[in-house]
């Protein structure tokens, strides 16, 4: 993916205490996964888009797939929408391996 400046824009980066990744959410999905997507990380969710509950869905399946505590992940953009933000805390270089997997791009 290719940004306005002509840089190429990835799902993910690194920060001072972690990563953030982009995710689009379809809720109401048969079963919760988290898998690559064209520039974005795609989790399917069982949760209905209603009262948060899929945004809750959304932190315990980044939580389990990071292997950090739901704590560590916070939702930082996209509360009513799609296409989501999420911080997660922790160990960056380790993080960014495993984002690296998902995101099938070099950490």
């Amino acid at each position: 993916m290719v940004g306005r400046r002509g840089r190429a824009l990835s799902g993910w980066r690194t920060t001072s205490d972690g990563i953030e990744i982009a995710v689009r959410v379809t809720p109401r999905s048969s079963r919760n996964e988290l898998a690559p997507g064209p520039g974005h990380a795609a989790a399917r969710l069982n949760s209905p888009p209603v009262d948060g509950a899929a945004n809750a869905a959304l932190i315990e399946l980044a939580a389990k797939h990071f292997g950090v505590p739901r704590r560590d992940v916070r939702l930082i953009a996209g509360d009513r929408a799609r296409l989501k933000r999420l911080a997660i805390s922790g160990d960056a270089e380790a993080l960014a391996k495993i984002a690296a997997a998902l995101y099938q791009a070099e950490p």
